[in-house]
């Protein structure tokens, strides 16, 4: 046998002449040849029936697995829409946080407690009022007999000393009283448990 896997063979074909033959294996005559996809049956072998016959998409499929919804599915379809809501508990206050609150409260209310004041005062000047009231307080008493005035009683000045004086006060005692709720409230906490609050979400 040569390299190439031929035979010689002598006595073959011409006289005198010797031609390659070649040395076909059992192994592949009798492997069926593929053409496109398709088992073709070897020279010589029965045509395979027609149920037996492998037809061309015989490979094989890749199923997806079915997946099962997860089992919270339910509970989050039947959960009513809307705003979620939370109930919450205040256990402390803080008294310094609630000082300064209280005493950025008093002096807005200080102010317009003054200008309030201030505004009045200027109208009823203007439309005559402490005027009326003069003459009215010197006709009952007697203008020669009395000496009582009302319009240096009720002037700008002593009005808005007291008006400011006032407001001092209530400055004060305001962040005071807020403070003094600050640590009551912090030590009726253990009994009372805390002020319940109840947060949701905006529609």
């Amino acid at each position: 046998m040569d390299k190439d896997g031929t035979a010689a063979r002598a006595g073959t074909g011409r006289a005198g002449s010797t031609a390659p033959i070649p040395v076909t294996t059992p192994a592949q005559a009798s492997a069926p040849a593929r053409s496109g996809g398709v088992s073709v049956p070897a020279a010589g072998a029965r045509p395979a029936s027609a149920g037996s016959m492998p037809s061309a998409s015989a490979e094989p499929r890749t199923v997806p697995p079915v997946v099962a919804p997860p089992a919270s599915a339910p509970a989050a379809a039947s959960r009513p829409l809307g705003p979620r809501r939370a109930r919450l508990l205040v256990t402390r206050l803080d008294p310094w946080s609630v000082m300064k609150t209280a005493f950025m409260l008093s002096v807005s209310i200080g102010i317009v407690l003054l200008m309030a004041t201030a505004l009045l005062w200027w109208t009823l000047d203007v439309t005559g009022v402490f005027a009326a009231i003069g003459r009215t307080i010197d006709d009952v008493a007697g203008s020669g007999t009395s000496s009582f005035d009302f319009l240096s009683l009720v002037s700008f000045s002593r009005v808005m000393g007291i008006a400011l004086v006032l407001t001092a006060i209530e400055i004060v005692l305001g962040s005071a009283l807020a403070t003094l709720f600050a640590f009551l409230y912090n030590l009726s906490v253990g009994l009372t448990g805390g002020l319940e609050v109840t947060l949701s979400e905006d529609a």
